[in-house]
């Protein structure tokens, strides 16, 4: 069973019932998520052997993060306790044509005030087959660039393939932070995944003819892309995620990934998605790839495993992807109809 290792916040997700807007909520539901931890779940879904490192605190509301993912078969014994809060994040749900909004509350987190000492990476990638990451993480600090900076160094010490979700977080940074700490971080990157904003805002590296609010993808331009994510870094794939929104409630979903040691550019089927959750759709994307390129798919049969997890999530409230390899294999082998399973 292959072995993987995520980093990064987990956090509270705090939401009104239904389609509330916050101004008209009595009661928010309390559940958690994040990037990394994300990944990790849909992993341990798969069978992998998934193991979750972040700081949280000592007290109840900490446990309660950390019991979110064991119920789900997450390995939780390297996550440090300590510091004083767990971050949240308000999420009120969109429709139609009102977008979703998201409100940080994250600062002092016990992981934004984690220091490198917290981590001994040496014992936390033994026996570890990959290291994941998203740009999320490095946004918290400075002092957080360089825990992920030794976790990068030290995973790829050991030979363990690193892949890194570049998620920029326009609230969390400006773009010239981001760049010269994704740049540095980036060298360490064997898969890089990103969508159709991230490599513009982070490297500046942008797709012609593309009108993301219009809902308009240019998939050439995207070949583009990836090829140039992968000359400057020397990624070994790149994949993009692709989201033509026309609204807050149906989006068309694929995705493309490409093998730069090949040169071949793999596009998945499109998906029209009627909106339950979109949150979290990007880092079930991840969690497919993940599992695909260890499961030895051929790049074709890895994004549409990536793209098929994906669209599933959609259909799926809260953070965390609950789907069986067998229930996106059916997906992506065509099945698509929606009928109940008797």
């Amino acid at each position: 069973m292959a072995k993987v290792v995520t980093f990064g916040e987990l956090m509270i997700r705090l939401q009104p019932y239904n389609y509330e807007r916050f101004i008209q909520a009595s009661n928010l539901e309390f559940t958690f998520g994040g990037g990394e931890a994300n990944v990790a779940v849909s992993l341990a879904n798969y069978g992998l052997d998934a193991v979750y490192v972040t700081k949280l605190p000592a007290h109840a509301i900490g446990q309660c993060a950390v019991n979110s993912l064991r119920r789900y078969g997450v390995d939780t014994s390297k996550i440090v306790r300590g510091g004083d809060r767990v971050g949240i994040y308000f999420n009120e749900k969109g429709a139609s044509q009102r977008a979703s909004v998201c409100i940080y509350d994250r600062a002092h987190s016990a992981i934004a005030e984690a220091s490198p000492s917290d981590f001994d990476w040496d014992a936390i990638f033994e026996g570890v087959d990959w290291f994941h990451f998203t740009g999320i993480t490095p946004a918290l600090g400075p002092n957080v660039v360089e825990i992920c900076k030794d976790a990068c160094k030290a995973a790829k010490a050991r030979g363990v393939k690193i892949s890194c979700d570049l998620n920029y977080r326009g609230k969390l940074w400006t773009r010239d932070e981001a760049r010269e700490a994704m740049t540095e971080l980036c060298q360490y990157v064997d898969v890089c995944i990103s969508n159709e904003e991230d490599a513009k805002d982070v490297f500046g590296i942008e797709a012609e003819a593309t009108d993301i609010t219009g809902g308009k993808l240019n998939k050439e331009g995207y070949k583009s892309v990836a090829r140039q994510l992968a000359e400057k870094f020397n990624f070994e794939k790149v994949a993009i995620t692709l989201r033509e929104s026309i609204s807050a409630s149906d989006n068309d979903w694929s995705g493309m990934l490409y093998d730069a040691v090949s040169g071949e550019y793999c596009f998945s089927k499109l998906y029209h998605l009627r909106i339950v959750d979109r949150i979290g759709g990007g880092d079930s994307f991840g969690g497919g790839l993940i599992y695909s390129l260890l499961a030895g798919k051929t790049t074709q049969q890895a994004v549409e495993f990536a793209v098929a997890a994906s669209a599933l999530k959609h259909s799926i409230e809260g953070d965390y992807n609950f789907v069986s390899v067998a229930e996106v294999e059916k997906l992506a082998g065509g099945d698509g109809s929606g009928r109940v399973q008797r």
